[in-house]
């Protein structure tokens, strides 16, 4: 009796122990939809941290974390101190380029490039949610994309895009990848710079735009691996080799790794610009890239920025191979290993929808435009968001009272309730789908000869002034008032609501306006809750009460 009692025990843990190695997880591209763009990531124990590019938009840099590489929760922000970064008077696609990750014994580094002001700097954390120190600047790096490598030695370096060779370029597009040992403490270089890649694979073939470096080492290799080929549709991963950190390395005969260029322009949810790739290992102990790539409606044409997508890894002969089997980046991939859901945490991937208030705080994801006005907005139980009108106006390089959130799917609808009650011409609040300064929609209300007016305009050639596409009177110019915006891939739609009808503003207008192709830049859409004066001091406000976003893509309907 008891041999068997035994047995069947053993037989009910051997089956307990399949079904737990047995689980599967679903991962679904991209892993952040919207404008999340230069994805970078580092493991710590059971634990994953991702940052991206904010470019001028502030809190900038999120911090985001995650057990499964599926469920992604936002922790914070690196810069979230006017003190540490000023953006005033930079474009919205200037900023912040290319932040990368990493930790070293208890502490977290982030590295990153301020395109316009500080160059290249490193900030540190003992929490990653925060705080985040000053950042101390690395002067002697000189160009961007800089990431930190820490060797078994515990010696650290920085490897960065830098110029070309005696800064006597070849051909447009001629860089470098260099590299500098770094002290871990201090943050300041030691000894000289050394070169590792002029110009990319193969340097008799032009090859243009070598970025975004990251160095890993395994099996006694030291992999230097960047993205190649501009950011666009030529987008590539390419990756090098040596037994020295300082090289030489040599590139991969079958290079490169990842793209999406050469696949047919007409096939069914096309994902393109694939790259910028960093390697990590997956709670399955198996390599994963996590890239950027985009997903156009039409042609080149997207709204949503460029989103960071995820991929297996395989390994032969000792180089990696991103997507193997497939060139074409699948929408879902499946893994051994569990799910594991984050508490609290906005969807970040797949078709969802969720409702901001603005009863207490803030959600960490929100942007505003170059710094904070903390003195330009409250938040009540009551009210919602009450938002000052400022004389500054979303067209130009300063503070306007806006805070957005991104546009996530292609097929979505952002909706708010705006109360307020405009007292001159100049005076206008209301939700606007915004590219950047001159490259927007904006649904709103105000007055024209003393009546109030729903009005919908598009962003002028001139950078001063708004077009008018659209208006219609409302009954009075107090009393609250709904606004919705709706995306379907290259059109957008405008409603407003005085009570539970919606009543159509204006249709299908052009969405391609509103894309990278036409706006160039590196961000993605806003869609943002907006109070200007136009020029003048007011002491007027308008409150929004929520904003409501859903989104669904049919890529999404059966992940």
């Amino acid at each position: 009796m008891t041999k068997h009692f035994i047995s069947a025990i053993l037989i009910v843990f051997t089956f307990f122990g399949q079904c737990v190695s047995a689980q599967t997880i679903t991962l679904v591209n991209p892993i952040l939809t919207g404008f999340y763009p230069d994805p970078s990531v580092v493991q710590v124990g059971e634990d994953y941290y991702l940052v991206n590019s904010t470019f001028s938009y502030f809190p900038g840099i999120p911090v985001f974390h995650s057990k499964d590489l599926k469920n992604w929760k936002q922790i914070g922000n690196v810069i979230d101190r006017p003190s540490q970064m000023d953006f005033m008077g930079e474009q919205l696609t200037r900023g912040l380029f290319a932040p990368a990750i990493g930790f070293h014994n208890g502490t977290f580094y982030v590295t990153c490039t301020d395109i316009d002001h500080d160059g290249n700097f490193v900030v540190t954390a003992k929490n990653p949610a925060g705080p985040w120190s000053d950042p101390i600047l690395v002067p002697q790096v000189r160009g961007i994309d800089p990431s930190l490598f820490f060797d078994d030695d515990n010696k650290a370096y920085m490897v960065y895009n830098s110029d070309a060779p005696d800064h006597k370029p070849l051909y447009s597009g001629h860089r470098t990848i260099r590299i500098y040992e770094i002290d871990p403490v201090t943050l300041k270089v030691i000894g000289a710079e050394k070169q590792l890649v002029n110009g990319g694979v193969d340097l008799s073939k032009k090859p243009v735009w070598i970025e975004a470096p990251h160095i890993m080492k395994r099996n006694g290799w030291y992999y230097l691996y960047a993205a190649e080929g501009g950011t666009s549709v030529n987008h590539t991963e390419v990756v090098f080799r040596s037994k020295s950190v300082s090289g030489p390395f040599v590139p991969y005969e079958n290079n490169p790794i990842l793209t999406q260029k050469g696949l047919p322009d007409d096939r069914k949810d096309p994902i393109t610009s694939a790259g910028h790739a960093q390697f990590v290992d997956g709670p399955d102990g198996k390599t994963y890239a996590i890239f950027l790539a985009v997903r156009p409606y039409e042609g080149n044409y997207y709204n949503t920025g460029r989103e960071t997508f995820i991929a297996p890894v395989e390994w032969k002969d000792d180089w990696p191979i991103i997507n193997p089997g497939s060139k074409e980046i699948k929408y879902a991939y499946e893994a051994n290993f569990k799910e594991v859901k984050q508490k609290d945490a906005l969807p970040q991937s797949g078709n969802f929808e969720y409702t901001l208030t603005f009863e207490k705080k803030l959600d960490p994801a929100l942007l505003f435009m170059r710094t904070i006005d903390s003195s330009a907005f409250s938040l009540s139980p009551k009210s919602g968001l009450t938002m000052k009108l400022k004389p500054e106006t979303i067209m130009e390089l300063g503070n306007p009272s806006f805070i957005g959130k991104r546009q996530q799917h292609l097929f979505c609808t952002a909706e708010t309730s705006l109360d307020f009650a405009p007292k001159s011409e100049k005076e206008k609040a209301g939700l606007t789908i915004f590219q950047d300064e001159s490259h927007f929609y904006f649904i709103g209300k105000s007055i024209e000869k003393g009546k109030p007016f729903i009005q919908l305009y598009k962003s002028g050639a001139d950078k001063k002034r708004m077009e008018l596409l659209a208006q219609t009177p409302v009954n009075d110019a107090s009393g609250p008032v709904k606004l919705r915006i709706v995306a379907a891939g290259d059109a957008y739609s405008f409603y407003f609501s005085k009570g539970n009808a919606w009543e159509l503003l204006k249709d299908k207008v052009d969405a391609r306006f509103l894309s990278t192709e036409v706006a160039g830049g590196f961000i993605g859409c806003l869609f943002g809750m907006y109070a200007t004066s136009s020029g003048e001091q007011t002491a007027n406000s308008a409150s929004f009460k929520y904003l409501k976003y859903s989104g669904n893509d049919s890529i999404f309907k059966n992940k």
